[in-house]
């Protein structure tokens, strides 16, 4: 068995545990990843079955990366024990279980993406006399927290005056009858149904407990109440439940994560045993000293860590001050340039952070100016664009037309003559007669009032569906959709309808690639039933939130912070710092429901406590992204609104000793195309500036 370097005695600590509760307190750059994979083989080699163990995490890539460093680990044979293995997010867990049991919940289901849901919201908004707009995805996130926090659409009760909390109250009901009648389930649903379905069969329960016997998670700190709940329900006969995190690193509660699930795993699992993970294997010494200063002033923290590292030496953390943004700017891309060309970093070993996703232009234009390459991380998903989703949805239909959402994207996709009036007719004739919308279609010339064209137009699609339904039981999933292409004229579509033949070429190059990605899945399971293997593998693709697979190439990366999480790079440009950006504007709002408040020192309050806090962490996370060198920016004014505006550095650089930082003025006059783009308001920027010293 391959052990690779010594464990050190903290993690060998946590490795060596073997039964009941184990809380392993990792700070950031400890090894997390490493202790979870030693002790899964030191489980194996103890004569655990690896059927017997669980792994659960947040994203597939991390999944993935468990998985291969578990097989590394575990010597020639290990690829083999590994595949054995279940490793998965939390999401494909609950999916896994559902879909084994799906004859206790009715039979086919379809799986919906946060499009899905919030495609079901926004016509469940049309349909409610409102008396004013409402962004759907926030009445989303209100059902989603609701769903999350076992709070029923009897039980959910709004605040006072919060006009998104009473409509969310009106339209949760609605939410989970459509879902119900679409015989769907969202990505809330397969932790909550999961948590409901043991919860009221104690039998299947106990099966699934006495199947994994030892769970373990990593990224504790990220789960919310019904992931809790999930894992008291498995673990809790035989309380060999492992779980990895960093309070310090909890990001995540605006999309419902609880950093209480950590805090109080001792109560939520008694007699745990804790372990702190503190040496750090990423950062140098003067970056560690910054990030154990920011850290230290959390006043939520039941376990404190101060990380230490044997990297010492290496470049002070600086601060630099700019007149304005697009002065700051265009110093963070003539410094990246510098690095590039005189120190010979790696584009892909540099990062610029920023707190939110509107700060990116500048520096995205900057680096343009100096000809840098670079990435944006967060752009849109592989299997969220048009002409994928397109062909997934009528895939979806061929496998359950109950699919109404499915079914209402792509009814006249390409144009078949089925306008929007025909579509509502539909839908009326649908509610009046008791039948579903695809039977609406299938008996489109008993509709009234519909035109010859559209009544064509349903039965050519129902012609295309069933066609595509025989296809798949004679053929492979992969052939039956290239068919399918065909037979709807999807390339000559893409061709008409893209701006430009390299745009069509883009988006057929991306049909190419699901079919591919449908090949590929094929050659790894041969033999299955087209439909059924056809169905898990549009719930698997449903999952993946990931972007596409590859390497980012030699490309320097501009992240938010919160898409910087689980990353690391030689050289952190943390941009921004200010009041206002981080903290965020938004935490800095007190509202009258808040339970408590943070106050400065004259008293005056300044947000809320545990909005604030974290902030903090999120600065920590973005601190400890950086394993060489950090700088740290901020501006002196901004033009908001078309003024200039003053800006307070963030709080949480005085919160850093003066002297673990080096603070130097950004002087850099911004290039030709920047200067054009804002000329008078860094003339009047500088000017404030000079006035100012």
């Amino acid at each position: 068995m391959s052990h690779g370097p010594p464990l050190n005695p903290a993690q060998a600590r946590a490795v060596g545990h073997q039964n009941g509760p184990l809380l392993v307190l990792a700070g950031a750059g400890s090894g997390k990843t490493r202790v979870i994979t030693h002790r899964i083989a030191r489980l194996l080699e103890n004569g655990v079955p690896a059927k017997a163990i669980v792994a659960l995490t947040f994203t597939n890539k991390a999944a993935g990366e468990m998985r291969e460093r578990v097989a590394t680990q575990l010597g020639p044979r290990g690829k083999t024990t590994a595949n054995t293995l279940t490793i998965s997010t939390f999401h494909a867990f609950g999916l896994g279980v559902l879909t084994r049991e799906k004859s206790a919940l009715g039979g086919v289901f379809t799986i919906f993406d946060q499009g899905d849901a919030l495609g079901v919201v926004k016509d469940i908004l049309r349909k409610i006399d409102a008396g004013k707009p409402f962004d759907a995805a926030a009445v989303l996130t209100r059902i989603s927290n609701a769903k999350n926090g076992f709070v029923t659409p009897e039980q959910y009760e709004e605040h006072e005056g919060d006009a998104y909390d009473e409509i969310a109250k009106e339209a949760y009901p609605l939410y989970v009858e459509a879902l119900r009648s679409y015989r769907a389930y969202d990505f809330d649903d397969l932790v909550c149904e999961v948590a409901r379905l043991w919860t009221d069969r104690p039998e299947m329960r106990d099966r699934w407990q006495e199947r994994y016997r030892y769970v373990l998670v990593d990224e504790y700190q990220d789960t919310n109440r019904a992931q809790l709940e999930l894992l008291r329900l498995l673990a809790g006969g035989h309380q060999n439940l492992c779980v990895v995190g960093d309070d310090d690193q909890s990001i995540y509660g605006w999309r419902g994560a609880d950093v209480r699930n950590i805090l109080e795993f001792e109560e939520h699992f008694p007699g745990a045993e804790v372990v702190k993970l503190e040496q750090n294997y990423r950062s140098r010494a003067p970056i560690l000293a910054v990030a154990n200063a920011v850290i230290a002033k959390r006043i939520d923290t039941k376990y404190p860590k101060v990380l230490f590292t044997e990297r010492d030496g290496g470049d002070k953390v600086q601060l630099v001050v700019a007149p304005g943004p697009d002065i700051e700017a265009s110093w963070v891309a003539r410094e990246i340039k510098r690095r590039i060309q005189d120190d010979h970093k790696r584009p892909s070993e540099i990062a610029v952070l920023y707190r939110s996703n509107g700060q990116s232009k500048s520096i995205e234009e900057a680096l343009r100016e100096q000809g840098v390459p670079h990435r944006v991380v967060g752009g849109q998903q592989f299997f969220e664009r048009k002409e994928v989703k397109d062909i997934l949805s009528y895939m979806k239909l061929v496998l359950n037309p109950a699919d109404e959402i499915s079914l209402r994207r792509i009814i006249n996709y390409p144009a078949r003559g089925i306008g929007g009036t025909s579509v509502e007719r539909l839908a009326l004739q649908a509610t009046a007669r008791g039948w579903t919308f695809w039977q609406a279609v299938e008996r489109a010339d008993a509709v009234d009032e519909i035109s010859a064209a559209a009544s064509d137009g349903c039965k050519e699609l129902t012609r295309i569906v069933e066609e595509t339904r025989a296809n798949l039981a004679i053929m492979p999933p992969s052939a039956a959709v290239r068919a399918l292409c065909d037979r709807i004229g999807l390339r000559a579509d893409l061709d008409v309808g893209s701006p430009s033949p390299k745009a069509a070429s883009k988006r057929w190059g991306n049909v190419e690639g699901l079919l591919a990605s449908f090949t590929r899945r094929e050659a790894k399971e041969p033999g299955k039933p087209s439909a059924a293997w056809l169905a898990a593998f549009l719930h698997a693709l449903t999952l993946d939130t990931s972007e596409e697979a590859g390497e980012p190439g030699e490309l320097v990366t501009l992240s938010t912070l919160h898409g910087s999480k689980g990353l690391e790079f030689d050289v952190v440009f943390l941009v921004g710092c200010e009041e206002g950006f981080l903290p965020h504007a938004r935490t800095l709002e007190v509202r009258a429901t808040d339970a408590s408040t943070q106050k400065a020192g004259d008293g005056t309050v300044v947000g809320n406590v545990a909005d604030i806090e974290e902030e903090r962490r999120l600065f920590y996370v973005g601190v400890t992204r950086a394993r060489e060198s950090l700088i740290l920016s901020r501006c002196k004014h901004r033009v908001l609104r078309g003024k200039p505006t003053p800006r307070t550095p963030s709080r949480f650089l005085s919160d850093i000793p003066a002297d673990l930082v080096e603070e130097r003025e950004a002087r850099d006059v911004p290039s030709a195309t920047m200067a054009s783009m804002s000329e008078n308001a860094n003339a009047l920027l500088a000017a404030l500036d000079a006035l100012g010293r």
